[in-house]
């Protein structure tokens, strides 16, 4: 034990098992008690400046359920995830579409000729297919026909069906400029020329 020099809370009783008050050991975990009020400081800190920062700037959304209210039912609002939006349209002569509107498809095989098939099957039905080429990756296995708004679903449940029904369907803004993007996998069968 170290040595101190000598003062007047020297001179307490021996048995009250002290050596000074200042000198006094520290209590067991009073370091942890100090990491613990560190940290719960530290939270509240970082809570307070996102709802501060959230109030300046609308572009910040908090999702904290004691902070905000519940969201107000929109009747207009798209369909929820699983449920259809809609009739899927296979015509193009069926949809409201911009006149720059157009399909890309991007063939994720690697083997030639799903590309053009594909895009057979899409002019017999008149719609507007701007670019076929190979997908950045050829081992792709599942057929995605990807768009970009929820008002688009039906269209894409519509390629799903002029797909012969291997596509699934993502909403994604992945795509920028391509409204439908249909990436084929090694599930689209290449059929042969008749």
């Amino acid at each position: 034990m170290p040595d101190f020099p000598h003062d007047r809370f020297d001179d307490l009783p021996l048995d009250a098992g002290r050596v000074g008050a200042h000198r006094a050991p520290r209590r067991r975990g009073a370091v942890w008690g100090a990491v613990g009020i560190g940290a719960a400081a530290s939270v509240v800190l970082v809570v307070v400046g996102m709802v501060g920062l959230a109030a300046i700037d609308d572009r910040l959304e908090l999702d904290i359920p004691v902070l905000t209210s519940p969201p107000e039912e929109n009747p207009d609002a798209p369909a929820e995830p699983g449920e259809p939006a809609g009739e899927p349209i296979t015509d193009a002569a069926d949809a409201n579409l911009p006149d720059d509107f157009t399909i890309t498809i991007l063939d994720g095989t690697g083997s030639v000729g799903r590309g053009p098939q594909a895009r057979s099957a899409l002019d017999a039905r008149g719609w507007p297919v701007g670019t076929v080429t190979q997908a950045a990756t050829t081992d792709i296995e599942e057929t995605v026909v990807y768009y970009t708004s929820a008002d688009l679903e039906p269209v894409a449940r519509g390629m799903v069906e002029l797909l012969d029904g291997v596509a699934d369907i993502e909403l994604t803004d992945a795509f920028p400029g391509a409204p439908i993007t249909i990436v084929l996998g090694s599930d689209y069968e290449l059929r042969a020329a008749t």
